[in-house]
C-alpha cells in the first residue's frame, strides 16, 4: 500500500543534495586489497575479541573475533589469506583501536554459514543468524541488529520501520540498494517482522527517490502486511526519533528509546545484510557505500571489503582530482573529515566523500547574532545557541541541566548559522563533559 501525503517533522533543514554525482551509477566491487586491517570494535560496544594468531590460515568468512559481552558482535574475515598482526590502527573517530592485519592469497577460498530455509526458519533462528553473522546497524550507529530484535518483554512492539529515507547530501547507498535488490530488501523486512512477531512493516522513503518508490510500489503489490510512505525530503528525516514522529505520528520522549514507543526501525541495507545471512550464509564482511564529492576523478557506489582502506577505495575512484580539500567518512553533516587515509572501511561505513574548495566553503567565524535560527531548526528542540554559550564559559552543569545530552549532532544548527560558529562542536564538548561526569 502506498500512502503519499508528504509527512514529515518540525525543524529541520533541505541542503544541496548532490545526489546526481552518483545516483545512476550500479553497484562495483572493489577487487580484495593485498592487505586488510580489520578493526576489533565495528559497532556500539565493547571491542571484540581476537580468536586467531599470527600466521594463522583464514578463508572469507572464517570467524576471526568473537562478541564480548552484550553489546558487542562477532567479525568475519572478508578475504582468504595468512594473518600478518595485530596491531593498533587509527578509526575514522580519531581513536586508536587493536586490528587484525591479514595478506591476501587470491585463493577466494570460503567459510560460509550454513544456509537456512527461508520459508521455515523460526524467530529464534532469525535472531541467533543475525546474531552469529555479526549484522550490526547500518544506519550509522552500528549498534548490534540482533539486540534490537530481542526487545524485553515488557515492550510491546507493533511497527517495524524500515528507514529508506537517506536524507544525507551525496550518499545514494540506500537508493541503489532500493534499485539493485529491491525483493531482498522486501524479505528482510519480512524476517525482521517474523523475528519480533510484529504485523505492521513500514518503509519510510524522502519524495526525492521516485525511481526507487517506484518499483518498491510494484514489488510491495502482493505484501498488504506492509506500507511504504512517501515523506517529504528534509534533513535529518532519517534519524530514528523524527522519522518515527513522521511515519507514525508518535513522539520518542527525551532520554527514551524507540522501543518505548512500540517501534523497532532498521536500515534498508541491514535488512539486506539480514537476508544474505539467513538465504545465504554470508556473515557481515562487505560495506555498500558511495563515494562521491567534486574532488574524486570518478565517483560510484561500491561494494568493498572492510579493512580496506581509504586510500584502496580512492584509488580505484580515479584518485584525487587537483582542487580536493577535504576527506569525510559518511555523509557531510555528520561524517568524519579524516587525517590519514590509511584508515579501515569499517561494517557501517556510509560514504566516503571528497569535497573542493567550492564544496568546503571555509568561512570565519563571527559574533552569535541573536537571530534565533539554530533554535527554530533543531529537530530536537533544544537551544544551541544558549547551550553553546555555558559551555563556552565552562558552566558545564547548567548546560547538562538544558539537557545538552539529548543533541544528536545532526548538525542542522551549524547549517543553518549566519554566523558559522561551529555549534556541533562546541555541543559535543558538552557532551563529553555529562557523559564523564554522569550528569
Amino acid at each position: 500500500m502506498l500512502i503519499s501525503i508528504k509527512k514529515s517533522f518540525k525543524g529541520g533543514v533541505h541542503p544541496e543534495e548532490y545526489k546526481e554525482l552518483t545516483k545512476d551509477k550500479a553497484f562495483e566491487k572493489l577487487p580484495n586489497p593485498v592487505e586488510i586491517s580489520i578493526p576489533l570494535s565495528q559497532h556500539l560496544g565493547k571491542e571484540s575479541i581476537p580468536i586467531v594468531k599470527k600466521n594463522d590460515k583464514v578463508k572469507i568468512g572464517t570467524l576471526i573475533a568473537a562478541e564480548n559481552g552484550f553489546i558487542s558482535a562477532p567479525i568475519h574475515s572478508p578475504t582468504a589469506g595468512i594473518v600478518s598482526s595485530i596491531t593498533k590502527t587509527f578509526l575514522q573517530t580519531g581513536f586508536q583501536i587493536s586490528s587484525i592485519q591479514i595478506k591476501s592469497d587470491s585463493s577466494n577460498e570460503t567459510e560460509f554459514l550454513q544456509p537456512l530455509d527461508y520459508d521455515s526458519i523460526s524467530p529464534q533462528q532469525i535472531i541467533q543468524r543475525v546474531r552469529e553473522a555479526g549484522i550490526v546497524g547500518l544506519g550509522g550507529a552500528a549498534f548490534p541488529t540482533y539486540v534490537k530484535l530481542s526487545p524485553p518483554a515488557n515492550k510491546k512492539i507493533d511497527h517495524i520501520i524500515l528507514n529508506a529515507c537517506e536524507c544525507e547530501p551525496y550518499l545514494t547507498r540506500d537508493y541503489r540498494i532500493i534499485l539493485e535488490r529491491t525483493d531482498d530488501v522486501i524479505k528482510g523486512l519480512l524476517l525482521i517482522m517474523r523475528a519480533t512477531n510484529v504485523n505492521n512493516g513500514v518503509i519510510g522513503i524522502e519524495d526525492n527517490k521516485p525511481a526507487a518508490i517506484k518499483k518498491l510500489k510494484e514489488a510491495l503489490s502482493n505484501y498488504p502486511q506492509i506500507k511504504l510512505i512517501v515523506l517529504k525530503t528534509k534533513y535529518p528525516q532519517g534519524a530514528e526519533k523524527m522519522l518515527i514522529k513522521a511515519v507514525l505520528g508518535r513522539e520518542v520522549p527525551p532520554g527514551k528509546l524507540p522501543l518505548d514507543v512500540g517501534v523497532i526501525v532498521q536500515n534498508v541495507g541491514t535488512a539486506v545484510s539480514i537476508y544474505d545471512a539467513v538465504v545465504k550464509g554470508i556473515p557481515s564482511i562487505y560495506a555498500y557505500l558511495t563515494v562521491s564529492g567534486k574532488g574524486i576523478k570518478d565517483p560510484k557506489n561500491l561494494i568493498v571489503p572492510i579493512g580496506a582502506s581509504i586510500k584502496d577505495v580512492v584509488e580505484f575512484c580515479g584518485g584525487l582530482t587537483d582542487d580536493a580539500k577535504r576527506i569525510v567518512i559518511g555523509g557531510p553533516m555528520m561524517g568524519f573529515a579524516q587525517f590519514d587515509l590509511s584508515i579501515p572501511v569499517t561494517k557501517a561505513t556510509s560514504g566516503i566523500l571528497v569535497l573542493t574548495e567550492e564544496e568546503v566553503k571555509e568561512i570565519p567565524e563571527t559574533n552569535c547574532l541573536r537571530c534565533g535560527i539554530c533554535v527554530s531548526v533543531c529537530p530536537l528542540n533544544i537551544t544551541p545557541t544558549r547551550l553553546v554559550r555555558l559551555i563556552q564559559k565552562k558552566r558545564f552543569e547548567e548546560a547538562a541541566k538544558l539537557n545538552v545530552s539529548l543533541c544528536m549532532e545532526c548538525g542542522t544548527c551549524a547549517y543553518s548559522c549566519p554566523a558559522y560558529i561551529p555549534l556541533v562542536q562546541w555541543l559535543r564538548l558538552g557532551k563529553q563533559w555529562a557523559l564523564k561526569n554522569k550528569v
